[in-house]
């Protein structure tokens, strides 16, 4: 390159450079300006925003200064509130202990007030006792006396007026409710014993029964547990076993080998097996139907093993389980009428027994046995007390209890429900004449009416008839507490004066 060219070309770098230059001058001015004018506009916005927030600050502490005003007022008031309950309550405490004061002096001037009093009435009784030359006591006794003379005959004739108001009406709906169940009850007057003996066809068969060496009559007893005696009567096997049920499967086992003939040990021992089974399944189908027939369901197996053993079981000749199942049906029309738990009822009555198929096991009365048999065995608590208070010993507390002790009593009293013998029958009345004459003011006494009634005569002189009413009262719970008997004994205490002359 020439140096013209390089020349010129360094005149246009400087030419262009300073141009840049000044242009870039002129931008800087006019920048400035700008940014002098936006930095003006700033602070004029700035100011107003200044002078607007110390408006609002000068208004906010206005308000806090008017609302402090206002709290210390209300405050001041308060204290003055306070100030002038204080005084308020100051002034009644003042009043309550000049008050308090007061009731001091008055309960001292009552206390002097009382023991003149009481020194008067000394005085005053001591001056009684002289004049009446009677002692405190001793006039106390004698109005007492006084008073029992007075009345005495009021309160015999209130009393028998209540008695027989209440006797009357009690008795007319007892009989009422009893004649109806009665009424809808049919059952069999007797029942048949328990079979105890089994008829032979000839005595040969004795000879069989007994075995060489008496083996057939030994094993038969240790497989059923039961005496077996063959001599005593003429045509006839007697079984002994306190166990019903053991004698049930006595007699059936007998009588298999009767008809077969085949009499030895081994056949012995599958027949009294065979027996057993045969005696069971009627236990079992017993109870269900005794169950069935009162319609009382869900009973325990264990419960309807027991009530179906009553099958076999007699009480004075009648049969429990029968007897079990007429009170079902009895009680559940009397708890109907009075208002009773029917089911309750019947579900007592149907098992109050049940007990009787272990006296022979269990020690205890049978209703104890009963009460507990049934607690054991998951029966509802009420069927179990109802069932354990059938008798007097133990206290009926449900109106369930008195049910099936009243039904008890119905089916066992009925004629020709028992057989008993003539000499317990003279025994039992004998006993109630020794009950009624243990007391004493009696001069004698007589049960009639087969036992249901028993007369008392006493001694005009020695019993009033205050005391005669008592007396009755106090026989008839000895008799409770003492006796056991069907029914009800109606106790007749009687007291006759005679006046006799002779005209002449």
């Amino acid at each position: 390159m020439d140096p013209i060219t390089i020349v010129l070309a360094i005149v246009g770098i400087g030419v262009g450079f300073g141009a840049s230059t000044v242009v870039t001058k002129q931008k800087l001015g006019a920048n400035e300006e700008a940014a002098k004018k936006k930095l003006s506009e700033a602070k004029r916005e700035a100011d107003k925003l200044v002078a607007k927030a110390r408006e609002e600050a000068a208004e906010k502490a206005e308000e806090a200064r008017k609302e402090e005003q206002s709290r210390r007022r209300e405050i001041k008031d308060i204290e003055k509130r306070l100030l002038d309950r204080e005084e308020t309550l100051d002034k009644k405490l003042d009043e309550l202990d000049k008050r308090a004061e007061k009731l001091r002096k008055s309960e001292d001037e009552l206390e002097t007030l009382k023991d003149e009093i009481r020194g008067i009435r000394t005085k005053q009784q001591e001056k009684l006792e002289k004049i009446a030359k009677l002692d405190k006591k001793e006039a106390a006794d004698k109005l007492m006396k006084m008073t029992e003379r007075d009345i005495k005959g009021d309160l015999i004739n209130l009393i028998n007026k209540l008695q027989n108001e209440a006797r009357d009406e009690a008795e007319e709906k007892a009989a009422l409710i009893i004649t109806t169940a009665m009424e809808r009850m049919a059952s069999e007057v007797t029942a048949e014993r328990t079979v105890t003996s089994v008829k032979l066809e000839d005595e040969e068969m004795k000879g069989r029964i007994i075995g060489k060496e008496g083996r057939n009559i030994q094993a038969l007893q240790r497989a059923t547990g039961v005496d077996i005696l063959v001599d005593d009567t003429p045509g006839y096997v007697v079984l002994s076993s306190f166990d019903p049920v053991r004698r049930e499967v006595a007699r059936q086992a007998l009588e298999m080998l009767l008809k077969d003939g085949r009499v030895h040990p081994g056949r012995i021992e599958e027949v009294v097996d065979k027996a057993q089974k045969n005696v069971q399944k009627d236990v079992i189908r017993a109870g269900e139907d005794a169950a069935r027939e009162v319609g009382i369901m869900g009973m325990p197996k264990e419960i309807l093993q027991l009530l179906g053993e009553l099958k076999y079981r007699t009480s004075y000749g009648q049969n429990v389980l029968k007897h079990s199942t007429e009170m079902a049906h009895i009680s559940g029309i009397i708890a109907e009428e009075v208002g009773a738990d029917v089911k309750t009822a019947k579900y007592a009555a149907l098992v109050h027994d049940i007990g009787k198929a272990l006296t022979h096991k269990i020690e205890g009365k049978h209703h104890h046995i009963s009460g507990e048999m049934l607690r054991k065995y998951g029966a509802p608590e009420a069927v179990a007390l109802a069932a354990e208070q059938h008798h007097d010993d133990v206290e009926a507390t449900t109106v369930e209890a008195l049910i099936v002790r009243t039904v008890d009593a119905i089916s066992a009293a009925r004629p020709g429900a028992r057989n008993i013998s003539a000499e317990n029958f003279a025994e039992r009345m004998k006993d109630l004449e020794n009950v009624a004459t243990s007391f004493g003011g009696i001069e004698k006494a007589y049960a009639i009416s087969a036992g249901r009634e028993v007369r008392v005569f006493v001694r005009p002189k020695d019993i009033d008839d205050l005391n005669a009413i008592k007396l009755a009262r106090d026989i008839a719970n000895k008799i409770e507490s003492t006796m056991q008997y069907p029914g009800t004994i109606k106790v007749n205490v009687i007291r006759e004066t005679r006046a006799i002359e002779f005209a002449k």
